[in-house]
């Protein structure tokens, strides 16, 4: 996709770096456009070496090419971030003094705005009509966070997250196909305690059900999303965290049974410490050796397709399986759990010190009873086949 990427003249413009790094590394093709303001924030050389293209910000340069044209031409969306008070004014009034004002009149591609600004402008009523009317428009005006601001004060007003941003843009484009349904995501790595500061666990980050969960959002979905020893945040998803393996069990007893879609890219610890340490086992109260008599946890993913069965027979269930396996193994390690918990479709990926987990790409095989196909990507491309072939 080519997204232009707007930059105007608030203190938030040096975040506009991290949306651009986000939206190349997901593979799209983008260009920046500074006001002249934005400049005295971030620097043309930063701009440039992200996007890998020349940064253009004067409107009667180079003329003949009739730049602003051939940029609202050459995009499939426009993300101004940050948008000032100012710019919000100017676009409301059709103003167009600069090229990118130039670029978003003259484009027929979607917009989306993110405000960053002090708390009383963004509450002034001149900013609140602007906004309205903005978005009356079919224009996408972003909320801003509630954080620090410049200075000691803190409130809404705040740039939200870089990638919650890119996330909310990129939505736009995407079909809902999900709209009305509900979707839950369990993911993370469960920890079982030793004693209050050790724990048994393993390395998965939590990236591809973050992954999924942004793209059911993308596409119109109602999402829960169980995160395992990792903290997220999107005002669009419902996020619960939990540490061990008995804390997700109870998490999920405790869900209602609505789901039309749940997708478990968890990692769960298959065995726990039967007898925990209430105190720090010390190193020389433990001698030479320490031996843990560890016992088998419950299946999670088989007692939750049990009981969402029963409530709704047409539930899709997607388990994954991170194997040391590769090739024809792998798949009949996924077919097999495929059979045995009774889901709908295994997500299958060979996992070693460099490969799974922790990256923001992999390869998988997606398993189902009458199917199997590879898909390679970032987890954000695997996350969209997924829910491409479960939605069919």
């Amino acid at each position: 996709m080519r997204v232009l990427v707007g930059v105007t003249g608030g203190v938030a413009a040096y975040k506009a770096a991290e949306i651009i790094r986000i939206l190349v590394e997901s593979g799209h093709e983008v260009r920046a456009v500074p006001t002249a303001n934005a400049l005295r924030f971030i620097g043309v050389a930063t701009l440039e070496s992200l996007t890998h293209n020349s940064v253009h910000s004067e409107l009667y340069s180079d003329v003949e090419d009739v730049r602003h044209v051939e940029m609202a031409k050459w995009a499939d969306l426009i993300l101004v971030a940050p948008a000032t008070a100012s710019f919000l004014a100017r676009t409301v009034s059709g103003l167009a003094d600069d090229l990118l004002g130039n670029v978003v009149l003259a484009t027929k591609a979607p917009l989306v705005l993110a405000p960053a600004m002090h708390t009383e402008m963004w509450q002034n009523k001149a900013t609140v009509s602007n906004v309205a009317k903005l978005r009356e428009r079919g224009i996408r005006v972003i909320e801003p966070a509630v954080g620090r601001l410049t200075g000691s004060d803190s409130g809404i007003g705040r740039l939200p997250d870089p990638s919650y941003i890119v996330q909310s843009a990129l939505s736009n484009l995407v079909p809902k196909d999900l709209a009305g349904k509900n979707v839950l995501i369990i993911a993370g790595g469960t920890r079982e305690n030793i004693d209050p500061v050790r724990f048994i666990g393993n390395r998965s980050s939590g990236k591809q059900g973050i992954a999924l969960a942004e793209e059911a959002v993308a596409r119109g979905a109602m999402v829960e999303l169980v995160a395992a020893n990792f903290s997220y945040y999107s005002p669009e998803i419902e996020t619960t965290e939990v540490v061990s393996t008995s804390e997700l069990i109870s998490t999920l007893e405790h869900r209602e049974s609505n789901f039309d879609f749940v997708i478990m890219p968890a990692a769960v610890a298959d065995y726990r410490v039967e007898h925990p340490s209430e105190n720090k086992i010390k190193k020389g109260a433990a001698g030479e050796e320490l031996v843990l008599t560890l016992v088998e946890n419950p299946d999670v993913i088989s007692l939750l397709s049990k009981r969402l069965r029963i409530a709704n027979p047409k539930v899709v269930i997607v388990g994954f399986a991170a194997e040391t396996a590769s090739e024809t193994a792998l798949i009949d390690l996924a077919k097999g759990k495929l059979i045995r918990k009774e889901l709908d479709m295994v997500v299958a990926n060979e996992v070693s010190a460099t490969l799974g987990f922790d990256r923001d790409s992999n390869e998988v095989v997606l398993v189902g009873p009458d199917f199997e196909h590879t898909v390679s990507g970032t987890k954000r491309a695997i996350a969209k086949a997924i829910f491409d072939t479960i939605n069919r």
